[in-house]
């Protein structure tokens, strides 16, 4: 299997060492392009690219909100906050003013006002298998801030999810209880998200197992975790490690797994959960031509068919479309980019023409997308913001809705305006 991305971006540098961790990380390696090159890598601030895309083609008169939204879109800029060692995931639980931030190795640290504290909050780096797509992929913390929950890759290459106690700001590594262990046969395509729900539940995604192609059909089956989003109560329940909700979809269903909240997943690396209305935003990353951001919208009870690997996107790859499966609501082609980095819904108050837009980037070209949202769905077409991340790993709010990107070469940035 080729460990490179395919990037259309217009500038084409030689494959680095770091880009070609990430191009495993995100399950871009199986693409079946041997010539491709990786996107530029470095530890440069974000830059300009070219003009961004046109977001209003028709000629339309344009509404206030409109307005503010394309003003927004225009003059965002990225203040970076922290340069850490590849990091790939962001929490900031209610009631706090802490960031904490997974670095790929192993370790979590802590951003409080706006300092990086010099102790990890965890550092599990000798139970860690890390590089290419594994690693610390994800990580979460209790809504009464007792809890830190991971997501990593074990010395056994298998999907571990674990819970520690915290302690001030410190987790009590002797504490830890594994709630989940999924395993792999292949090390790409591990998801890793973890995100707690408005219902107190939590959420993890985890990738079809690997391969090209989705070679066992995990997508589609409903006997197995992998290829899904599950949906967990993390604290024991009875002789269990975690108690499944009585209103999970596939309860009491012969021959599927309790756990499982949506499913026809490649590799949903990175979904969040807009605070507002409950919609589940998931990027899944695609195989050889598309990839795409879906949506489940908050109160619908789970159950969602994706379509993967029968569809890829919103078109066929290896059969019809289920019944029932879902199209994605956005999506774009590799002429465009190559992997899709899900993002969030800004609720924010710092850069008020972007509230409620739905903000997305792609990692083999750096770009950051905006587009308003209506009921859980695009209203009108994208925008693209004018500035680049290299090698965009990840998005993350803070307490305030404030949105933030994360780059695989270190820096962490927050959105800000370039309006007074």
């Amino acid at each position: 299997m080729a460990t490179i991305l395919r990037t259309r971006s217009r500038r084409r540098t030689t494959l680095t060492t770091l880009a070609a961790a990430l191009a495993l990380l995100l399950g871009a390696c199986d693409r079946g392009a041997p010539d491709s090159q990786s996107a530029p890598a470095g530890t440069q601030a974000p830059v300009s690219p070219a003009p961004p895309t046109a977001g209003a083609a028709d000629g339309a008169p344009r509404t206030a909100s409109q307005r503010d939204f394309d003003r927004a879109v225009a003059t965002v800029k990225l203040e970076q906050v922290a340069q850490l060692d590849q990091p790939l995931a962001m929490a900031a639980p209610k009631g706090d003013d802490a960031l904490y931030v997974a670095e790929q190795a192993g370790r979590v640290r802590l951003l409080r006002d706006g300092q990086l504290q010099a102790a990890p909050v965890l550092d599990v780096s000798d139970e860690v298998h890390a590089g290419g797509e594994q690693g610390l992929l994800g990580i979460a913390v209790s809504p009464d801030r007792r809890y830190l929950y991971v997501n990593l890759t074990n010395r056994d290459q298998n999907t571990s999810v674990r819970e520690y106690r915290l302690h001030g700001d410190q987790a009590d590594r002797g504490s830890m209880r594994e709630l989940l262990q999924i395993e792999d046969f292949a090390p790409n395509h591990n998801g890793g998200e973890l995100v707690f729900g408005p219902d107190g539940e939590l959420y993890t995604g985890a990738g079809d197992g690997g391969g090209a192609g989705d070679p066992h059909e995990n997508g589609q089956k409903l006997d197995t975790l992998l290829g899904k989003i599950l949906r967990i109560s993390p604290r024991p329940d009875g002789d269990r490690p975690y108690g499944i909700p009585a209103d999970n979809p596939f309860v009491g269903r012969a021959g599927a797994r309790p756990e499982i909240w949506a499913y026809g997943l490649r590799n949903p690396w990175r979904f969040s959960i807009d605070p507002a209305t409950g919609d589940m935003w998931i990027g899944d990353v695609g195989q050889n031509a598309w990839e795409e951001i879906s949506v489940l919208p908050g109160g619908s009870g789970g159950g969602q068919n994706f379509g993967w690997d029968d569809r890829e996107g919103g078109h066929e790859f290896e059969g019809d479309k289920p019944p029932g499966a879902i199209d994605p609501v956005l999506e774009y082609g590799h002429g465009d980019g190559c992997t899709v980095i899900g993002g969030e819904v800004y609720r924010g108050r710092a850069i008020p023409g972007l509230q409620g837009a739905y903000l997305y980037g792609d990692y083999c070209t750096g770009w950051i997308r905006a587009v308003r949202t209506v009921g859980g769905r695009p209203d009108g077409p994208d925008r693209q913001l004018e500035l680049v991340v290299p090698d965009l790993s990840s998005f993350g709010v803070d307490q305030q809705g404030e949105l933030y990107a994360l780059s695989l070469t270190g820096g962490v940035y927050r959105l800000v305006s370039t309006q007074a």
